[in-house]
């Protein structure tokens, strides 16, 4: 593996390369703005669970209860304020380990109101925490952390 003692040049080669596209009629956005994340840990057992997002209220929804691995789940999520120009949707996963993809794609049943149906796998080392993170359309991620029941 070789080391760069000096990133001063690579820094002025990505700033001259902005300036270029800038001056080209380019536009750079800042990423932060297009991903912004909010993250709550829920007891989705309970009932649904709900953060704040860039204004937006993001409520899961996690049926049927209890939540178990291995079944068929329906998932709803709600979001406040102006429709979305696509529906949203949830990637599954743990928040300590990588499990592969597994995406629950979305369905707008009513205004701001969408559903998708997906299953929770069981992770071979017995953990039971996961986190569904839901893409939404022009307004980021929002994750939300639960226990499952195996």
């Amino acid at each position: 593996m070789r080391f760069v003692k000096n990133r001063y040049p690579v820094i002025l080669w990505l700033a001259l390369l902005a300036g270029l596209f800038t001056a080209a009629g380019g536009t750079i956005t800042p990423v932060i703005a297009q991903n912004a994340e909010a993250e709550t840990e829920c007891d989705i057992h309970e009932g649904p669970c709900s953060l704040d997002l860039d204004g937006r209220e993001v409520k899961l929804e996690i049926s049927p209860k209890p939540v178990k691995a291995m079944k068929d789940l329906t998932f709803t999520v709600e979001v406040s304020g102006p429709a979305l120009s696509d529906p949203p949707h949830i990637d599954l996963d743990m928040p300590d380990m990588e499990m592969g993809r597994n995406r629950v794609e979305m369905k707008e049943q009513d205004e701001n109101t969408y559903t998708g149906t997906g299953v929770i796998v069981k992770c071979p080392s017995g953990k039971k925490t996961w986190q569904a993170v839901i893409t939404i359309p022009e307004t980021g991620k929002a994750a939300f952390v639960f226990d499952v029941v195996y």
